[in-house]
């Protein structure tokens, strides 16, 4: 698999470019790819590559930007025509050319969005909008809610998440997300499990900085359906890897007489590379079934020498009564890119319906 840059290629650009010909006469395809390969094309990252065809593309545009929003709009349809990936991650310039030529110009880009989003996911380009025009582009993305196509729902929802990952955080809405809820709320039973999807990963957001409000929805949401049952649970999922009590009563979620044992480290020194390697039992010695979420939580050694918890999960299913199991699991110390590992003392827990159990060290070595 080739790296995600050189999806923008020669063979991209000659192809983009004939079919921004075909709706746009005036266009100079050859300029434009030679304006596109100027300069340290070759250096530059994914990113990087995207943001410089927007640039390019803007010189090639009408400089009326309702205009050139027209054009967009056919040349989106040509492509589909012509059936060249539809929703590929190369298109993503046509959300940011909205981001970054239509801030002023509210009307316009809210219809752009509707119509790109359809294309080409929206969701980091609707965000300086919501910054500069807040309840104003919620009330838009509330409209949005209703919208017949998937794509333009989910980015009503996508869209306004609070803590959206790789995108600028939405300060106002960490604080406060109560103007966001509507559109949750219009969402709950979407038919679409990729809307749905979304909906619990902005409840998800709203839980990191207002779990109050994520546990007065899923009280309110709770048996109104499989599908928002299951919206609820994957929107709290912070909320149980932290153990908060209310989210764990909300599921029936108590750890009294389920006992742990044998909880054994068999690897206490680890070396980045390996894995840690350990094993426990436990026992269902209540008189009736229970639900069990079963845990555990690496308190990884940072820089600085503190501990910071990161909580996996095991499983969560039905125990019947004086059930016994053993488990046993491994934990890979492995180099990632989004993990730097230090050497020293590391901890492990089990964790047993958010009850944290006694806590073990092993070392991390080189």
């Amino acid at each position: 698999m080739g790296l995600i840059k050189d999806i923008y290629s020669v063979a991209f650009y000659e192809k983009f470019g004939q079919a921004v010909a075909e709706v746009h006469p005036s266009f100079d395809k050859q300029k434009f790819i030679e304006t596109i390969y100027e300069g340290d094309f070759a250096q530059k990252e994914w990113k990087e590559r995207m943001k410089h065809t927007t640039v390019v593309l803007h010189q090639f545009m009408p400089e009326n930007f309702p205009e050139t929003v027209v054009l967009i709009d056919k040349i989106i349809e040509n492509l589909k025509k012509n059936k060249f990936t539809e929703g590929n991650l190369a298109f993503i310039f046509f959300a940011d050319y909205i981001e970054m030529y239509g801030l002023d110009d509210f009307k316009t880009s809210a219809k752009a969005f509707v119509s790109i989003t359809q294309f080409i996911s929206c969701e980091f380009a609707v965000r300086p909008f919501i910054l500069k025009y807040k309840e104003q582009m919620i009330d838009e993305m509330t409209k949005w809610s209703f919208h017949e196509n998937h794509h333009v729902r989910r980015l009503a929802s996508e869209g306004s998440r609070p803590r959206l990952p790789w995108a600028m955080a939405i300060p106002f809405l960490k604080k406060d997300p109560s103007s966001i809820l509507p559109i949750l709320e219009n969402l709950k039973n979407d038919p679409s499990e990729y809307v749905r999807r979304s909906v619990a990963n902005n409840l998800n957001d709203i839980a990191k900085d207002n779990p109050q409000i994520v546990l007065e929805t899923a009280n309110k949401w709770k048996g109104h359906s499989k599908e928002t049952d299951a919206i609820i649970k994957h929107g709290c999922r912070t909320l149980l890897k932290q153990g908060h009590p209310e989210i764990l009563s909300h599921y029936g979620l108590e750890s009294t007489n389920i006992e742990l044992s044998s909880f054994e480290i068999k690897t206490p020194i680890v070396k980045i590379g390996d894995y840690l390697q350990f094993q426990f039992h436990l026992n269902n010695k209540n008189e009736e079934a229970k639900t069990i979420r079963l845990e555990y939580a690496v308190h990884y050694k940072k820089s600085k020498g503190h501990l910071a918890k990161k909580v996996f999960k095991i499983s969560e299913k039905i125990y019947q009564p004086n059930q016994l199991i053993k488990v046993d699991r491994n934990q890979s110390f492995k180099l990632i890119t989004t993990r730097v590992f230090h050497t020293g003392v590391h901890q492990l827990s089990i964790i047993i319906n958010g009850t944290e159990s006694e806590v073990l060290d092993f070392e991390l070595i080189k």
